[in-house]
């Protein structure tokens, strides 16, 4: 008997175990959800803490707190906080393990996690690491995709998989052919469009936000299209008027799509309060975009970003942006200063930061052509132009600055509609640099090829895709590549 009385204590406490590890995205769960995707971590900690004291079989906290982590390390870039909290993986991956396994969430919650430390290992340069979390990830969910086809989370993230891996530089392709996976860029992102229309008629209505959070990366900083500045705004609106992800997104949207007032009226009014999270970069493009406008108060704004910021990435830009702060007050001893800041501080990782040392080992730029790349930079574009027109290529002694000349007037005719003037000033701008490591000839190459896309001219398209992919030593080498084989692929060829 007392050998039957163990046994029957031991099966009813695995029965017990079993049916309280369960998966409960409950309106607790959704609330802290909501709390992180708002960065609002300190409310979302205390959601979460309140649901494993009510509720501690719930495997749920378990995917939150990878959340907190995700957004957290995103916000903060830094690297010594990546390495502090990357065990998490492992230690959660395995607790999930414990959970129902009859569960929607039991695969999905693991592929979650692999796809969140997968996107996080790329950010801070594992990729080869990365891309294997990123196949275990894709795995899981075809998996569950096949067990429970009306998951609809399943497809956020099998969207975003197939964007990355569609999407990667020419330098990372073989880590993806070795790990056995490839994506399909556009076609990841019209999942991505389907899903934002399809989630909020279902009970997973509360994924809408990251689907718009992942809408804006993709098509800003993976493929460049910066004309979506009207849909993503639309999408945009919904959110929260509280959440500050919704304030930077915004403000991100808009100073990438060259609409610069709007975008320091949206970072401006980001909430603070101890309850959100810090996100440094907030300063970093306010500071860029009231250098664009001409604002007195830019360097206030950039050097708040290097205080504040832990991470390797735009503190040599940052430097640089000073120096032409500086430079355009003509204030030559903090210009030299900040100068030789760029040269000693910071890193190389980024090619923005790569950018910003050859520019402060170049000779110093044309003020003329400098206040017209701020000027563009921010959608002023006849303020650009009344610079540019200012001067004819004769005024420039440095060939450098004859390129430009001729490259800043083929943009500013390019986004203004002046299609055929664009192209004359581009092609002027490949002639005269296709053999310097200035990136000029290439990106004018890559912009006529798009102009003659537009017009449905693919052979000539194809004919300037291919002329950027031939110039090779140049500055924005792998980013200018990448736009090039893209234009490729949806002409064809």
């Amino acid at each position: 008997m007392p050998g039957k009385s163990f046994l029957l204590v031991l099966v009813f406490a695995v029965f017990w175990q079993s049916a309280s590890a369960s998966f409960d995205f409950n309106a607790n769960c959704v609330d802290a959800y909501n709390a992180i995707l708002s960065l609002k971590m300190t409310e979302a900690r205390q959601l979460i803490q309140k649901e494993k004291q009510h509720n501690p079989g719930n495997g749920i906290t378990i995917l939150l707190d990878n959340y907190i982590d995700y957004f957290s390390l995103l916000a903060s870039d830094s690297k010594a906080e990546y390495e502090k909290l990357k065990d998490h993986r492992s230690d959660r991956l395995s607790a999930l393990e414990d959970y129902d396994k009859n569960s929607p969430y039991y695969l999905f919650c693991q592929a979650e996690v692999y796809l969140q430390w997968g996107l996080l290992k790329g950010r801070f340069g594992d990729y080869f690491s990365s891309a294997m979390d990123l196949r275990s990830a894709n795995g899981l969910l075809h998996d569950n995709a096949e067990k429970y086809p009306a998951f609809l989370p399943d497809q956020k993230d099998l969207a975003l998989i197939n964007v990355v891996f569609g999407s990667l530089p020419s330098n990372l392709k073989s880590i993806s052919r070795f790990v056995g996976m490839k994506g399909d860029s556009r076609a990841g992102l019209k999942q991505l469009e389907n899903l934002r229309t399809e989630l909020p008629k279902t009970k997973y209505s509360y994924y809408n936000n990251e689907v718009i959070f992942f809408l804006c990366q993709m098509n800003i900083d993976v493929l460049h299209n910066y004309g979506s500045y009207p849909a993503l705004m639309s999408y945009l609106q919904g959110m929260d008027d509280k959440s500050l992800l919704k304030a930077y997104l915004q403000g991100y949207v808009a100073a990438k799509t060259a609409h610069n007032d709007e975008a320091i009226s949206f970072l401006q009014k980001a909430p603070e309060s101890a309850g959100y999270i810090e996100i440094p970069l907030i300063s970093y493009l306010l500071g860029n975009a009231k250098l664009n406008r001409m604002d007195n108060d830019a360097d206030e704004y950039l050097l708040k970003y290097i205080r504040d910021y832990r991470g390797v990435n735009y503190i040599k830009d940052s430097y640089l942006k000073l120096a032409y702060y500086y430079l355009l007050q003509n204030d030559a001893g903090k210009y030299n200063y900040y100068l030789n800041l760029v040269r000693t501080k910071g890193y190389v990782s980024d090619e923005k930061d790569k950018q910003a040392l050859r520019e402060a080992n170049d000779a110093r730029p044309d003020l003329t052509l400098l206040k017209a790349r701020f000027f563009f930079d921010g959608g002023y574009y006849d303020k650009a132009l009344a610079q540019l027109k200012s001067k004819k290529p004769a005024d420039f002694k440095l060939l450098r600055d004859r390129i430009e000349y001729a490259y800043r007037l083929g943009r500013v005719y390019d986004k203004t509609d002046q299609t055929n003037e664009a192209i004359i000033n581009y092609l002027e701008a490949i002639r005269l640099g296709k053999s310097t490591s200035y990136y000029y000839a290439a990106n004018a190459a890559l912009n006529t090829g798009r102009i003659f896309e537009q017009k449905r001219d693919f052979k000539r398209a194809g004919y300037y895709y291919n002329q950027a992919l031939d110039m090779h030593d140049h500055e924005y080498q792998s980013s200018i590549d990448n736009d090039a084989k893209e234009g490729l692929k949806r002409i064809g060829q």
